[in-house]
């Protein structure tokens, strides 16, 4: 009974998310007295998948396949479905992001398969198999027991860091197994984000909110973010009035992100917000508020005004970079 890992890519190409989901397959193999099995679904390059060998991952399963493209759910959820029966898999641990929110449920149904969404670590343990995962927008974790023969897991970014356990990977190029045919879907238009960093693939994330008073009063916030190489987000009240895009939106409502840094300035921290971010490793605040709710959630705080607060923090960085 193996551990089968869908190892998302992007262009060919994988992020820190997938060698993440590796590094958790690998430690819960081992959990199991099992072996972690990577998925990889399109066009994969060998030296980019031999990468996933530097977490542990001793095999790596190759589908490509032109009705792949593009993202079908139906399609990658037949795929991956027959890639766990010819595995015998018993866990299939995939992301909890949009990809991962699209398959898990349809492969849960497929397989008869318990599933944990937005699990935070390995399980406390496999017999029985019990998986935590943050419930009521981050502010509690709930204990989930899988029952069944076949368990989904998919796993919150940056939850589980990164180990490396360097084996030369055996590539094994297989069928899709596609039972649905062609995919109907057809991209008309690709659209891409340029010149700045994703929100979702960024470690550090520096957020404003309605504290900040103004859009005009952005320009630390951005030249924060440029220093430390990081992502600009905002809260909602400030995308609802325009101040910045509806991209930067951060929360319930808006884009769901874990960073291993992030810093609310200006931001109340309502229920809302901080459900979107709540995974975050590290969160720093600032506010003017010493009971704003956001001091509850960050593990560093500064009481103060904003606009005096950030031109002194980011003064302060760019001199300790230029030393």
């Amino acid at each position: 009974m193996s551990v089968i890992v869908y190892t998302e890519n992007w262009d060919g190409k994988f992020k820190k998310l997938s060698f993440e989901l590796a590094s958790y397959a690998t430690k819960l193999a081992e959990m199991l007295g099992s072996e972690a099995v990577a998925l990889s679904l399109g066009p994969v390059g060998e030296e980019e998948l031999r990468k996933l060998g530097k977490y542990g991952i001793s095999r790596i399963l190759s589908m490509e396949n032109n009705s792949l493209e593009p993202f079908d759910p139906r399609l990658y959820t037949g795929a991956i479905a027959s890639a766990a029966g010819r595995e015998s898999a018993g866990v299939i641990i995939m992301a909890n992001n949009n990809t991962g929110k699209a398959l898990a449920p349809r492969l849960a149904v497929r397989l008869k398969a318990a599933i944990c969404p937005g699990a935070i670590r390995l399980p406390e343990s496999t017999a029985p198999f019990v998986v935590s995962k943050r419930v009521f927008s981050g502010n509690a974790i709930a204990r989930t027991e899988l029952k069944t023969g076949v368990k989904i897991i998919t796993l919150t970014q940056n939850s589980f860091d990164l180990v490396e356990r360097p084996v030369e990977p055996r590539i094994e190029t297989i069928d899709a197994g596609l039972d649905g045919g062609t995919s109907p879907l057809r991209i008309k238009e690709v659209q891409k984000q340029s010149g700045n960093l994703l929100l979702t693939d960024a470690e550090i994330v520096v957020s404003g909110g309605r504290g900040m008073k103004s859009s005009e009063n952005w320009g630390p916030i951005e030249e924060l973010a440029e220093l430390l190489g990081g992502a600009t987000a905002c809260s909602r009240p400030v995308s609802d009035e325009g101040w910045r895009p509806h991209e930067e939106h951060t929360g319930q409502t808006g884009k769901i992100i874990a960073p291993n840094l992030y810093f609310a300035i200006g931001i109340s921290g309502a229920t809302q917000h901080l459900a979107g971010i709540s995974s975050s490793k590290y969160i720093v605040a600032i506010n003017n508020d010493k009971d704003a709710p956001v001091f509850e959630a960050a593990q560093y705080g500064i009481v103060g005004d904003a606009s005096k607060v950030l031109p002194k923090l980011v003064k302060a960085l760019r001199k300790a970079k230029s030393e």
